[in-house]
Order: C-alpha cells, then structure tokens, then sequence
C-alpha cells in the first residue's frame, strides 16, 4: 500500500473565511486543487502567480464572476494559503494592485511562521 504524504495546510488572515463564501462549486474546484498541492501535485486550474517565486494561484469561475485563491508552495515543508478572493475588476485578467500587495503582505507573514517553526 502506498501512503502519500500530504503537505499541512496553513490559512494566511482571513484566507479561510473569505473562501467558506464562495459558491459551492467554487469552493469544491479550489479544495481540489489544494488537495492536489498537498500532494505535491498541481491542478489543471494552478498556474503560476506573475511576479512570484513558489506562489500559484487558482482562477475558478461560477456564472459571470471569478475567484482566485493563492497559495504558496516553497514555504517550507506546509502549503500556505496566502488569499481567497472574488475578483471585482471588470476589466482585463491582471490580479488587482491592492489583492497583489495583500499577498505580498500575507507571503512575509507565511515566511516568519515558517523560520519560527
């Protein structure tokens, strides 16, 4: 029998709470995919995060909205979920500034929590 080791999720400020609001469908494809990180693995929806070492996010779409959640992955030995969010900008696919500069914020905060354990 092989056991698959499975990589401990830790839930940046309110990365956990925002996502608990997502559509079911949604939360179900980014549970998935985490899943799959934790696996060591990536989901046909991860893709690199522009701009970032190690961080991916996930784009989930339900009707004429999108959601993102973005996890880092080279933070140590856990999986560091940095941001859930509906996107709000109507316009183009870039991440919105004031999102980008939450996840930085969230990533510094992931690295402290990791050279403190």
């Amino acid at each position: 029998m092989v056991t698959i080791k499975h990589k401990e999720v830790v839930w940046i400020g309110s990365s956990l709470e925002d996502l608990k609001k997502f559509p079911e469908s949604v939360k179900d494809e980014v549970g998935f995919a985490l899943h799959r990180a934790q696996e060591g693995k990536k989901h046909h929806r991860a893709k690199p995060l522009k701009g970032f070492s190690g961080v991916f996010e996930i784009v989930s779409s339900f009707k004429s909205d999108t959601y993102r959640a973005v996890y880092g992955i080279k933070i140590g030995k856990k999986l560091y979920v940095l941001h859930t969010f509906k996107k709000k900008s109507k316009s183009g696919i870039k991440t919105p500034k004031p999102d980008l500069d939450l996840i930085k914020r969230r990533l510094k905060e992931a690295q402290r929590l990791e050279k403190e354990e």
